[in-house]
């Protein structure tokens, strides 16, 4: 096994590094559920092998806030109200955008399996370079001016939403030497106020980089991992348009989808 490398600012360890790490953790997590039968549904606050993990996981009590104040100094939910052409991601600039078309749909669920309706879903991701408009961005993927990676939507009366968009590609980030995010959609969810935010990922199915991730891996148990991964629906697919992938989005229970405020924030855009 490789020396691990205990410095969690250090972007230097090897990917080698990195998977010893991961696979014991996973050892040791499968050691302790055969044992005690308890499995872990979300990702942990502290993750040495996703290095900023372990400076930006709690180390005291939570403090109580009073909502209502923390909505006055809070962003608002837009300028206007949501139009329903703002969830085609690939129709908002003057020209058409690069990259494989697909829609992803899907319901948004509570525990019981009823639909939540009229919830907001806003989506951002990177294009199908793998680059992300954002000024911290600055790897040399190319930009498509046809294409900035944001949409929204309200689901409606049986939870349903959609969106039209380009598929994305993986990415480089700072973790580790020649570090690699899956491709991969980022949901924000709102209940109804702004405190009521969850944020998630959608992951796509067959990703070789799915092993090799410390953010997705960070959720060791395997039947939680999956639950982010959405499923490949021709049924979606549009005639000589568009493929098509459905995901569901469950927000309580023992199925429940995993969040970002289970965990440390991922420090990506």
């Amino acid at each position: 096994m490789a020396e691990q490398n205990t410095n969690p600012d250090a972007a230097s360890a090897s990917q080698e590094e990195i998977n010893a790490e991961i696979s014991a953790i996973g050892s040791a997590y499968r050691r302790d559920v055969e044992q005690t039968g308890e499995e872990e549904a979300s990702a942990r606050l502290s993750y040495p092998p996703y290095r900023s993990s372990l400076l930006r996981s709690p180390t005291k009590s939570l403090h109580h806030a009073d909502p209502e104040e923390i909505e006055l100094h809070s962003p608002a939910f837009g300028e206007r109200d949501v139009h329903i052409l703002e969830s085609d991601l690939t129709i908002q600039h003057g020209g058409e955008p690069i990259g494989e078309r697909i829609v992803v749909t899907g319901r948004i669920l509570d525990g019981d399996g009823r639909p939540i309706r009229h919830q907001l879903v806003e989506v951002w991701q990177a294009n199908a370079a793998g680059r992300y408009v954002h000024k911290r961005d600055q790897h040399p993927a190319p930009l498509d001016p046809n294409f900035t990676g944001v949409g929204r939507a309200i689901t409606g009366p049986n939870g349903e939403y959609s969106f039209t968009t380009i598929k994305p590609a993986p990415y480089p980030w700072k973790n580790h030497y020649n570090a690699w995010r899956p491709a991969h959609i980022h949901f924000s969810l709102f209940g109804t106020d702004f405190t009521q935010r969850l944020i998630t990922q959608m992951y796509f199915p067959g990703d070789p980089l799915f092993d090799l991730d410390p953010i997705y891996q960070s959720i060791t148990d395997q039947k939680a991992r999956d639950r982010l991964v959405a499923t490949y629906d021709h049924s979606v697919a549009g005639h000589e348009w568009n493929t098509g992938y459905r995901w569901d989005i469950v927000l309580s229970g023992s199925n429940r989808t995993w969040f970002e405020s289970d965990a440390a924030r991922d420090e990506e855009h």
